[in-house]
């Protein structure tokens, strides 16, 4: 007999129909995508119906997938000089500096998404949702707020930091940085030093902002190993470890 989460994702599959574009069960999650004009739909059944009855929303992020795939810090292996990763060519969202365009791997309309976790305490079974927003350059999903509640702030959240819209939500403004801020931190397109750095002026006896002074660069961890049993491979190390011994 299937397990608990296998009988989930079958009833889902036979609920949802084409409203899904996929379900999927890996890492022992259940996972439904939906697109962004079937997501009230199929959200309002997931809370309502008594097969499913997810009727908490425990959390809802947003997510840049413009460099998926792409991993400047991998290694097999490191030096005395620390590890390789970290030193590739070309601009990547470690090292984008003011006025560089980082190039997108993902295609048109599969940049951000909306991802929700919810829990249905009557069949004791978890839910990840999953909606892409249509447009990259202007990504808008619908607000979920009049089926979940607890998804204002979390909207609010994704909405600051990752720049998606949430259409109909009753107040939609920043909720993390600060007044005036240009631009949202979590996307891979944005510098890590950001754009801006503040200071308090005490000729003018107020807070200014002025252009970043830092310089970008990436934080490449280094391992320097100064014990003979690592140095093995060199012939004066081997002796200062024979000479030790």
């Amino acid at each position: 007999m299937s397990n608990p989460k296998q009988q989930l994702a079958e009833a889902l599959r036979a609920a949802l129909g084409e409203t899904a574009d996929s379900v999927s069960l890996a890492f022992g999650e259940v996972s439904v995508e939906v697109s962004a004009d079937n997501l009230l739909d199929v959200a309002t059944r997931l809370r309502d119906e008594e097969k499913f009855q997810f009727q908490q929303l425990v959390d809802l992020c947003g997510v840049d997938y413009s460099q998926f795939g792409r991993d400047e810090w991998q290694t097999d292996d490191a030096s005395r000089g620390g590890f390789s990763r970290g030193v590739a060519d070309g601009v990547s969202s470690g090292r984008l500096q003011f006025g560089d365009e980082l190039e997108s791997l993902s295609s048109q309309g599969r940049r951000f998404a909306a991802v929700y976790h919810l829990i249905s305490y009557a069949h004791n079974q978890r839910l990840r949702l999953r909606v892409f927003a249509a447009n990259d350059d202007f990504p808008v999903i619908p607000s979920v707020t009049g089926i979940w509640k607890s998804a204002d702030w979390y909207e609010r959240e994704a909405f600051d930091l990752f720049g998606i819209l949430f259409s109909d939500h009753p107040d939609l403004r920043r909720i993390l940085t600060d007044y005036g801020f240009v631009g949202h931190p979590f996307r891979k397109d944005f510098p890590l030093v950001g754009h801006v750095e503040m200071r308090y002026d005490p000729e003018r006896e107020r807070v200014v902002y002025e252009p970043v002074s830092i310089e970008p660069r990436v934080l490449v961890p280094r391992v320097i190993r100064g014990d003979n049993r690592y140095l093995a491979d060199e012939p004066e190390a081997q002796d200062e470890a024979e000479s030790d011994a």
